[in-house]
């Protein structure tokens, strides 16, 4: 947790989506489930968070969303900008090992696991890829179970189809 922090926050909606992001200075630190109310944001924050200045600054949001909406185009694959996880040391690994996924491709949980050395841990890395507080940039969407199929993703599985849907659709299409 951290103490009198300044957390800069801002909504916006791409496509069917709406959502609510939180930036600190360092980075993105929270993208909302789609279609959340403003009290999921809050919610997460009090948890996070000792003494927060919460301030509504849609200028300091507008590069993250910018490479939000681009990556929902298509016209993006790699979001590389800032963020500011809050998690504790293992949830802060896996979240790490979940950028080495590529673009277009899915892992289960047990591949997640071995990636961080932990093979015995399957469980507590679904509990920590549950716990993504940044949808989209850390690419949770692309975890699967082991026998193919969509399981539980903070933004709803048919979130996850149309994510996963749209990265294949960009690879076929050859764009990047």
């Amino acid at each position: 947790m951290n103490e009198n922090t300044c957390i800069y926050w801002s909504d916006f909606t791409v496509g069917e989506w709406h959502f609510y992001l939180a930036a600190t200075t360092k980075g993105l630190c929270y993208v909302s489930s789609p279609n959340s109310k403003r009290e999921e944001l809050q919610s997460w924050i009090t948890k996070k968070f000792i003494s927060v200045n919460l301030i509504e600054d849609t200028d300091q949001l507008e590069p993250y969303k910018n490479d939000l909406i681009a990556y929902f185009q298509g016209e993006l694959t790699n979001l590389s900008f800032a963020t500011d996880l809050q998690g504790t040391p293992f949830q802060q690994k896996v979240w790490q090992a979940l950028h080495h996924v590529p673009y277009g491709k899915t892992y289960n949980y047990a591949q997640i696991a071995e990636l961080i050395g932990k093979p015995t841990a399957v469980r507590a890395v679904g509990t920590a890829i549950g716990a993504n507080p940044v949808l989209i940039s850390v690419p949770c969407h692309r975890v699967i179970g082991k026998d193919g199929t969509l399981t539980g993703y903070r933004g709803g599985i048919e979130m996850k189809k149309h994510l996963l849907k749209l990265e294949q659709h960009t690879l076929t299409e050859g764009l990047s």
